[in-house]
């Protein structure tokens, strides 16, 4: 059984998780959420992420102020001096200069997989490729505001983007010139189904320092199940063998895997240590909560299922790390990053924000995601942001205009999720995140008493899923 008062890492593995997690994380306060570890307790004060290791006593005091409602609880925090600062800005951003783009260069894809949130990589429309002259537009309009010193991004998505190769490659020169005459840091990135790489993908995206996210959905038989060619046949061994290039020479450039889990598809530690053998520089998990058939989609049983494969996940991270391995799990040191920096947030991500997605034909949407989607639209290359709509729904997205994210101690973390999967089907996923949450500040408290050291470490945290929350 999974008790709070567990101590070691090696004291919890082999148990099931999932519901106890999810009851023990249920929000009690909105203004915090602690937990008996036994010896000692945790606070969690909602406002600014903080973390406080306190008396057992105090955690008694909590439990019974529970009885007179929140401002008992608010009470018995100000007493300890941890009562709220409110650190988070009630008022919804406005009009934010964008520093990220990314660019749908190829709205076609040569996978049939069935939860593809952009319908088999068409997006609902007909196949097409973003033009050169497209893509150094968006560039330009990126940076055209852009001072010395400052900092831009720029993504290839899809669809598979290499099926628009020279685009991608020509585009990425240009912006790299354009930035260094500018003296803007430019970074590079790209998500890929891994099937069209080459050797001289290998040298161009090494060159140019990409971030490489390949699409991998665990071993050989459940990634072929749901990521198979549209012909039907598997694609698994074909990625692995494209990829070998591209980890051979990582320098300068990344190559982590990014695995979207769908029902039945568990064993994610064999996955995750075949991929890390392999010398992916990261590994991070993401569940299927939206696709536009309905297929694939997990549900509360599954999601519990797959809380009890991440926490074990979880574990074997603690493990390794104490022992001084590098284990590149993302999501939990993503998640630890965060709590150790008091990361507090109204948005989940930089969606409609400083971070827009650029469809082939030159249509602005609140991210990748929402290309070619009615909810996300946010103006076009030409005409520019539509500030008024990107102001609108900026406000509405905001978490404390979010159900029901006002009363849950994890809404500075979380953020309210994934716009687009929350627009689409609602929070289906809050006890998975707040059960996962809850583990990680048990893992955060061993980790900095054990390895205080890790979090000052260069280069983590080392990645983001798809711009979006990592939990």
């Amino acid at each position: 059984m999974f008790t709070e008062s567990a101590s070691s890492p090696d004291k919890i593995a082999g148990s099931k998780w999932g519901a106890h997690l999810a009851t023990a994380s249920r929000p009690r306060s909105s203004q915090a959420h602690w937990l008996n570890l036994g010896s000692h307790g945790l606070v969690f004060i909602v406002d600014g992420s903080r973390v406080y290791d306190v008396e057992p006593a105090l955690i008694d005091r909590l439990e019974r102020a529970l009885d007179g409602g929140e401002a008992e609880v608010e009470g018995v925090l100000a007493s300890v001096g941890l009562s709220s600062c409110e650190l988070i800005d009630y008022a919804p951003l406005q009009s934010p200069p964008v520093h990220a783009l990314s660019l749908a260069v190829a709205q076609k894809c040569n996978l049939g997989c069935t939860y593809c949130y952009a319908g088999q990589g068409e997006f609902g429309g007909p196949a097409k490729n973003m033009s050169l002259s497209t893509a150094q537009q968006a560039v330009d309009w990126m940076v055209r505001s852009k001072k010395p010193g400052e900092r831009v991004n720029l993504a290839f998505l899809g669809g598979e983007p290499l099926a628009n190769r020279d685009v991608i490659r020509a585009a990425t020169r240009y912006a790299s010139s354009v930035c260094k005459d500018l003296g803007i840091t430019i970074r590079f990135s790209i998500t890929t189904n891994g099937t069209l790489l080459t050797e001289s993908d290998a040298e161009f995206f090494e060159e140019f320092g990409f971030a490489v996210t390949i699409s991998v959905d665990g071993l050989r038989e459940q990634h072929d199940r749901q990521r198979p060619f549209k012909n039907g046949a598997g694609s698994f061994d074909r990625i692995m063998q494209r990829a070998l290039p591209l980890l051979t020479l990582q320098q300068k450039m990344q190559i982590s895997v990014r695995a979207t889990i769908s029902p039945g598809n568990y064993d994610l530690r064999s996955a995750l240590d075949h991929f890390l053998g392999m010398k992916f520089h990261s590994v991070g998990f993401s569940p299927v909560l939206r696709s536009p058939s309905g297929q694939g989609e997990m549900s509360y049983p599954d999601l519990m299922l797959l809380l009890d494969a991440m926490v074990d996940c979880g574990l074997e991270f603690e493990k390794r790390t104490l022992r001084g391995e590098r284990y590149a799990f993302l999501n939990v040191v993503n998640a630890l990053h965060e709590i150790h920096n008091g990361t507090h947030r109204p948005y989940p991500c930089g969606a409609g924000a400083g971070y827009l997605g650029v469809s082939a034909s030159g249509e602005l949407s609140a991210c990748h995601r929402f290309v070619g989607d009615k909810h996300g639209q946010m103006g076009d290359l030409v005409r520019g942001i539509d500030t008024a709509g990107q102001n609108r729904w900026l406000a509405e997205r905001h978490v404390h205009n979010q159900t029901p994210c006002q009363d849950c101690w994890a809404r500075y973390l979380c953020s309210g999720g994934c716009h687009h999967e929350v627009i689409a089907n609602g929070r289906t996923a809050c006890n998975y995140i707040r059960g996962w949450l809850h583990y990680c500040l048990q893992a955060y408290d061993r980790m900095l008493k054990l390895r205080p050291d890790w979090f000052g470490e260069a280069g983590a945290p080392y990645a983001t899923l798809d711009e979006t929350n990592p939990f």
